[in-house]
């Protein structure tokens, strides 16, 4: 990569464990926005974003466990609500990352901004005016929905998020429990996309330049986590993903 190139990554790279840590999603969704342009191939930016994201995840999982597995919470641990949606999830990602891996960058880059508008969409105008009940359908469905996002676009959370939120009992439980399934999820992601030949020596190298601004954008981000303005920072995140997504089907 040019060194623009690189201040352009460690950017993204940055403002998506940024966001991440404060909202609890979207590492993947604001990294994947310039991640396929700056690359060596769509499937290899995926693999990029999920090494990337298991750094991310793995600090605030570790902070929050005890609301997860432990005792930490109210009532019972939150662990079983990753008893579905979690084994649902990796299925799908699986059989999405094998269609990746057969699959032309240009196509997936086309379905990755009809993607982005669709979001943006969603989050700006639809969101919070639909209720789901954290059933074992629900989570089924959501796992479904997330895990092929996952193996796609490697930005599993929106689903997933949809789904935590509903049955959270606190921001702190819903921060543990969605860290720790992107955590689950991101792992073995990176296991199938080996398995099909997409950790690459360029993968290797750009995520290990990418890990110092995926810690900063974590600390940054946990210092800020409950005193920024989330909502009017999630509101500039989709618009932004809309003029990212036109911008991925047109050029």
């Amino acid at each position: 990569m040019s060194i623009p190139d690189v201040i352009l990554f460690l950017t993204l790279a940055f403002a998506s464990s940024f966001l991440q840590r404060v909202t609890g999603f979207g590492f993947g969704i604001l990294l994947m926005t310039g991640l396929p342009y700056l690359a060596p191939s769509y499937a290899e930016a995926t693999a990029i974003s999920g090494m990337l994201a298991i750094v991310n995840n793995v600090f605030p999982a570790f902070k929050y466990r005890n609301l997860t597995f432990g005792n930490g919470g109210q009532g019972r641990p939150g662990g079983y609500k990753l008893l579905i949606i979690t084994p649902v999830c990796l299925l799908f990602a699986f059989l999405a990352i094998k269609f990746v891996g057969a699959s032309d960058s240009r196509t997936l880059k086309d379905i990755l901004g009809a993607m982005l508008i669709a979001l943006s969409v969603y989050f700006l105008f639809i969101n919070g005016r639909i209720r789901i009940k954290p059933t074992p359908a629900a989570q089924a469905g959501m796992g479904v929905l997330s895990g092929t996002m996952g193996g796609l676009f490697s930005m599993q959370g929106p689903p997933a998020v949809i789904y935590f939120l509903a049955c959270s009992d606190s921001k702190e439980e819903y921060i543990g429990l969605t860290q720790t399934y992107f955590l689950i999820s991101n792992l073995a992601m990176l296991l199938f996309r080996a398995l099909n030949g997409m950790i690459t020596r360029d993968v290797l190298i750009m995520s290990a330049i990418g890990i110092p601004a995926v810690l900063a954008g974590l600390h940054f981000g946990a210092k800020v986590f409950g005193r920024i303005n989330a909502d009017s920072l999630k509101k500039a995140i989709y618009v932004f993903l809309a003029l990212a997504g036109l911008a991925a089907i047109i050029f």
